[in-house]
């Protein structure tokens, strides 16, 4: 993969068959993926090094993306290549970037580099100038769907690029979480004296999360997901934490299995996004793919014990079956449906009844904002204060 000049063409094939042709951005070359928009106008770095975004193109629908160009601090992943002081920009777990009009300059004091200079080192192939708004509609439309971006030696024929776009892989039964959590587990400490420790089950984890907890004094052991019962019960964790992470739910039995055992031992749990789903799973819910998921940082979501709504920050194309306010039993006392989404009902909260364990499917955590949901790390705070009491 080499690095385009504006002159370069390049070309997005749906797997519908539509075609937007524009100019390379980022590396040049060949990347299949799923094809997914974000509504978000600002944090485009934390979009790109989400895990969640693993093995999908993100179309952007803000039409200027660059402009605060890339930066040492705000990545949600790790790259392993850090600097003296320790920072790391972030990997880029998307696998493709599709943009209508990248910015001509940077203007942010914190950038050290462009968007597009980042994009090329981690061989991320994108496109620009093309009408994302006419994609966005196609996908709102027929669904999120497959997609290649090709430029450079990669293009060829429609009918030969068309073809392998619909041989590439579906996300619909993919297996992802193995693919992007930690091969090895690691500590974040607290910020001040110890008040709790947790294990935080990396299923794609982003890193503002573990920051989050070690703010409100607690000691957060990152384990990968395939960790077993033992590996847990070995850190005496007063909590379990599930984590975002990409793919379908419906291929997470190892991590369900794991879950139920979390429950029957008592263990105070919470999880985010992936881990909403796992919960849900683990107490006999259902998982479905979403017709175009939702992706971007003003999602309205009801809490249906106060009334209260919050603008969330979201990125999921599948979710729990379940309806507002819908209690049901399971194999650990009864559970309901605590958080919907006001815009179109999907299922956005479930927890257990006896305030034992509770997940969301949006992002408390959000470090490019908004920060309404972000209360939800002081609730599992109360709940480990409960526990040990």
């Amino acid at each position: 993969m080499t690095q385009p000049n504006r002159a370069t063409p390049a070309v997005l094939v749906l797997e519908n068959g539509e075609r937007y042709t524009g100019t390379g951005y980022g590396a040049l070359g060949q990347t299949l993926g799923e094809a997914v928009f974000c509504t978000a106008m600002t944090g485009y770095q934390e979009t790109l090094t989400d895990p969640s975004y693993h093995r999908q193109i993100v179309v952007a629908t803000a039409p200027q993306i660059g402009n605060t160009g890339w930066n040492k601090e705000d990545g949600e992943s790790r790259t392993g290549r850090t600097g003296e002081a320790g920072d790391d920009s972030g990997k880029i777990w998307v696998k493709g970037y599709a943009v209508r009009n990248p910015t001509r300059r940077v203007s942010s004091w914190r950038a050290t580099s462009t968007l597009e200079d980042e994009l090329v080192e981690q061989g991320i192939v994108g496109i620009a100038g093309i009408d994302t708004r006419t994609v966005v509609r196609t996908l709102r439309d027929h669904g999120s769907m497959r997609a290649g971006i090709f430029s450079g030696d990669a293009l060829a024929d429609a009918d030969e690029l068309l073809q392998r776009v619909v041989e590439a892989p579906q996300m619909k039964g993919a297996n992802l979480a193995g693919e992007v959590t930690t091969t090895d587990g690691y500590v974040i400490e607290p910020e001040g004296e110890a008040r709790f420790t947790i294990a935080a089950i990396d299923l794609g984890i982003k890193t503002n999360t573990p920051r989050m907890f070690a703010q409100r004094g607690i000691r957060v052991h990152v384990l990968p997901a395939g960790s077993s019962p033992d590996a847990i019960a070995a850190i005496k964790p007063d909590g379990v934490f599930l984590s975002n992470g990409p793919g379908d739910p419906a291929t997470a039995d190892p991590i369900v299995d794991l879950t139920r055992h979390i429950l029957g031992e008592g263990i105070p749990l919470f999880g985010i996004c992936f881990g909403n789903q796992i919960l849900g799973r683990a107490l006999g819910r259902g998982t479905y793919k979403m017709k175009f998921g939702h992706r971007g940082i003003n999602i309205p979501v009801i809490d249906h014990a106060t009334g209260a709504v919050s603008i969330t920050a979201q990125n999921h194309g599948f979710a729990l079956e379940g309806e507002a306010g819908e209690e049901f039993d399971t194999d650990f006392g009864r559970a309901r449906i605590s958080h919907t989404c006001a815009n179109d009902g999907t299922v956005e909260g479930v927890e257990l009844i006896s305030g034992n364990a509770f997940a969301v499917q949006y992002h408390p955590e959000a470090a490019a904002g908004p920060h309404d949901a972000a209360y939800l790390f002081d609730k599992f705070v109360s709940q480990l204060q409960g526990a040990s009491a």
